[in-house]
């Protein structure tokens, strides 16, 4: 099958990759010339682990290839993916859904021939409607369909999720589209992935759903971890003794600083000014996201405590930067919050991140970046774990507490074993254990 893929960041790439992958013909699309021509020359623009390898398999087999030209890519394809950005609007905290308006209007004026319009970026309810009224405005001769097909992609773990999906969700009542649709993800039947066939503005709302439950997931665990702190109980055996019931499960219940990324922070707050248009407050979802908020600069204060009540004229060095391990996504990472409150009560910060310091150096100032995590470590005053990269996981805690001129260590991701690490001469702090 022919898809064009509009859009070729995080979503639209990772998709178009997999999607080629399966033996279709993907042609992705970005209005960016210097992206594609990177694209062109086998460079990929984000950090995912396996992606590099799946784009130039593709790309050598001729399955995958990168235009700016829309019509191009359009005019031949059954299938036509919508997978651009929707950021959060300044002011009211809405979905900007104009970069998926526009896309709606040049496909419009691209397509030949019955058109099956997917919608992959996360919308608000009703943006299908609005996305085949634009179409129908625009072209009111034209054959196609409005599905609605959400992704549930963790950065990370990307093309596993793809490729073999917990299920797939595809929103419209179009039997016609519903047929193209089984097409295109024919080759996971094999997987038994389950199906989800529902209406469009029900998919559209699944997707909003899903990440709210998570995000209200990691928020709880987070507030049970302070309340654990505060009464001599461990939050990670809290998370196991509830995590081991089916009904609630054990993934999503890792206390830390607070929930960051691409999705999360955007979605969430979308949610909720979606339920406010609607006279239909969801004050759980308003409640995670004023809590998450609060605790990311909670975090550089508990730092300070760490550190005596001041960190004035003290270096600070900070392992991980990125929202999570395995990428190099730096939105609404707690870092930014954290190494924030430090810098203003004074302190110097040195970080180091594997993946990450590129694009935290295009949105923090005055941060110096090492070159791994002992030099990050040589002559700080305290030591935070911030991102649990697996390298470190295993650090030489002998050659670690001789780098530092303070044995303070403050683990955010309770990577370490407090007896262990106070066994070794450090004072050690974590999340949610005494």
């Amino acid at each position: 099958m022919r898809i064009a893929m509009i859009g070729s960041g995080y979503v639209g790439l990772v998709s178009g990759a997999c999607f080629a992958d399966f033996g279709h013909e993907v042609c992705c699309v970005d209005k960016d010339p210097s992206k594609i021509e990177a694209l062109n020359r086998g460079e990929i623009p984000i950090f995912e682990p396996g992606l590099d390898d799946l784009v130039a398999n593709n790309v050598r087999e001729g399955r995958l290839t990168f235009t700016t030209s829309l019509s191009e890519a359009v005019k031949s394809a059954e299938a036509v993916f919508i997978a651009v950005g929707t950021p959060s609007r300044r002011g009211d905290g809405h979905a900007d859904l104009s970069y998926v308006y526009q896309a709606a209007r040049d496909i419009a004026s691209a397509m030949n021939g019955y058109t099956v319009v997917v919608t992959k970026s996360t919308v608000p309810v009703g943006t299908g409607d609005e996305v085949e009224r634009i179409i129908r405005e625009t072209r009111p001769d034209a054959e196609f369909a409005v599905v609605s097909n959400p992704e549930f992609l963790r950065e990370g773990a990307a093309i596993a999720d793809f490729k073999r999906p917990d299920r797939i969700v595809i929103g419209t009542d179009d039997p016609r589209a519903k047929g193209v649709m089984s097409e295109v993800y024919r080759p996971l039947y094999l997987n038994q992935s389950p199906v989800l066939a529902m209406s469009r503005r029900t998919a559209e709302l699944t997707k909003y759903a899903a990440n709210a439950f998570l995000a209200t997931k990691i928020t709880f665990i987070n507030e049970i971890a302070d309340l654990c702190e505060q009464v001599g109980a461990n939050v990670q055996d809290v998370a196991r003794g509830i995590g081991l019931d089916n009904r609630i499960g054990s993934k999503f219940l890792h206390a830390g600083p607070g929930y960051g990324g691409s999705c999360f922070p955007k979605d969430t707050l979308a949610l909720i000014k979606t339920a406010q248009d609607f006279a239909a407050p969801i004050r759980i979802v308003e409640t995670v996201a004023a809590v998450n908020s609060q605790r990311k600069r909670a975090m550089g204060r508990k730092v300070i405590a760490a550190c005596g009540g001041s960190v004035r004229g003290k270096t600070i060095a900070m392992l991980g930067l990125t929202f999570k391990p395995n990428t190099d996504d730096m939105r609404e990472a707690p870092s930014l919050d954290i190494i924030t409150a430090l810098q203003d009560a004074g302190a110097r910060v040195r970080a180091y991140d594997p993946e990450g310091m590129q694009a935290a150096s295009a949105m923090l100032t005055d941060v110096e970046y090492a070159r791994d995590a002992y030099g990050c470590a040589q002559g700080a005053d305290a030591l935070v774990i911030v991102t649990e990269w697996d390298m470190f996981r295993a650090l030489d805690l002998k050659r670690l507490k001789a780098a530092l001129t303070e044995p303070v260590v403050v683990d955010l991701r309770n990577v370490y074993r407090p007896e262990e690490m106070r066994k070794n001469g450090f004072t050690y702090f974590s999340i949610g254990r005494v």
